[in-house]
C-alpha cells in the first residue's frame, strides 16, 4: 500500500447521513490535493446532488447496473436477455472509470454504480458479476482516495469488499432503528474481515442519553467496540441547504465542517501509519 491510498466504505441506515458524510469527505480530501474517486452504490443515488450536480444533469446518469450494453460487452450476456447458464463471472473492468467516471471538479471523480442485489434475492446474474468486478477493481487502485457510499449493510459484498477496503465508516443518528443497524453492521463488517470499523454518531453530542442507549445495545463501551468514534453535532444549515453541501463544507467556521475535517484527518493519519507498518 502507498501513503496516498485510502479506501473507505460508508454505510448506515437510510436517513442517518451517510451520503452527506461521503460527499463532505470527498470535497475536503480533494481540496488537499488528493485524487478522490467517490462511488455511489446507494439505491437512492443521491450522491451526485450532494456533490453539487444539478437535477437535470443527474437525471441523465445511467448507473452501471442499468448499462446493459456495457454489461453485455464485459460479461458476454445481456441482463434480462436469453443468456442461458453461461456468462463471464470475472469480467475485465479496468476501463470503467475512463468510460463512465464523471469529473465533478479537479481531483474529484464520481462513479454511479447502482446496487448489488443481496444473495437472498437469488440474483446470480450478469449485472451482479459486473458490479462485483468493479468493487474488486476500485479496491486495488493505488495513489487515490476511494470513498464508496453503500446501502445499509456490507455483507452483500463479502470478500471483494474486505480485500480492498480497509476502513468502514458506520453512520448512525440517535434513533433506535438507526443504532440497531449500526450494531448489526459492526458485527457484519468484523465477520467479513474489514480491518478498521469506525462509528460516526451524527446529529449527536458525546455523553448524551442516546450514547448510553447505544452502549446498552452494544453490550459495552462504544470506544471499545469501534476502532474510533466521531460525533457530528446537529447543524440547522445542513437541513437548509440539502442536498448540495458543497457550499457549507467550504466554511471552516461551521461546526459541521470542523467535525468532518477531523474525520478526514484521522483517516489520513491511520492510513499513513498502516502503510508504514506494511513496508
Amino acid at each position: 500500500m502507498d501513503n496516498e491510498s485510502l479506501r473507505v466504505v460508508i454505510t448506515g441506515k437510510g436517513g442517518a447521513g451517510k451520503t452527506t458524510v461521503t460527499s463532505s469527505l470527498a470535497h475536503l480530501m480533494s481540496e488537499t490535493g488528493k485524487k478522490v474517486l467517490v462511488v455511489d452504490e446507494d439505491p437512492q443515488m443521491n450522491l451526485p446532488y450532494t456533490l453539487g450536480m444539478s437535477q437535470e444533469a443527474g437525471a441523465q446518469i445511467v448507473p452501471l447496473n442499468k448499462n446493459f450494453d456495457y454489461i453485455e460487452e464485459k460479461t458476454g450476456a445481456r441482463p434480462k436477455g436469453n443468456w442461458g447458464a453461461y456468462f463471464r463471472m470475472n469480467p475485465p473492468v479496468e476501463d470503467v472509470i475512463d468510460r463512465f467516471g464523471i469529473k465533478m471538479k479537479d481531483n474529484l471523480t464520481l462513479l454511479v454504480m447502482g446496487t448489488v442485489q443481496k444473495a437472498a434475492a437469488g440474483c446470480l446474474c450478469p449485472e451482479n458479476a459486473l458490479l462485483d468486478a468493479v468493487v474488486s477493481y476500485v479496491g486495488v487502485r493505488t495513489n487515490e482516495v476511494i470513498l464508496m457510499d453503500t446501502q445499509a449493510g456490507v455483507e452483500h459484498f463479502g470478500r471483494a469488499l474486505s480485500e480492498g477496503f480497509e476502513h468502514c465508516l458506520v453512520i448512525t443518528d440517535d434513533t433506535y432503528s438507526s443504532m440497531s443497524v449500526a450494531v448489526l453492521t459492526l458485527k457484519l463488517a468484523r465477520e467479513i474481515g474489514i480491518k478498521n470499523v469506525h462509528l460516526v454518531f451524527n446529529r449527536t453530542s458525546p455523553n448524551s442519553a442516546k450514547t448510553a442507549r447505544l452502549e446498552e445495545m452494544l453490550g459495552g463501551n462504544i470506544e471499545d467496540s469501534f476502532d474510533s468514534v466521531f460525533y457530528i453535532p446537529y447543524d440547522e444549515i445542513i437541513r437548509e441547504t440539502e442536498p448540495d453541501i458543497s457550499g457549507v463544507i467550504k466554511d471552516p467556521e461551521q461546526s459541521f465542517t470542523k467535525s468532518l475535517k477531523s474525520i478526514a484527518e484521522t483517516l489520513g493519519e491511520l492510513t499513513g501509519a498502516e502503510a508504514g507498518r506494511q513496508q
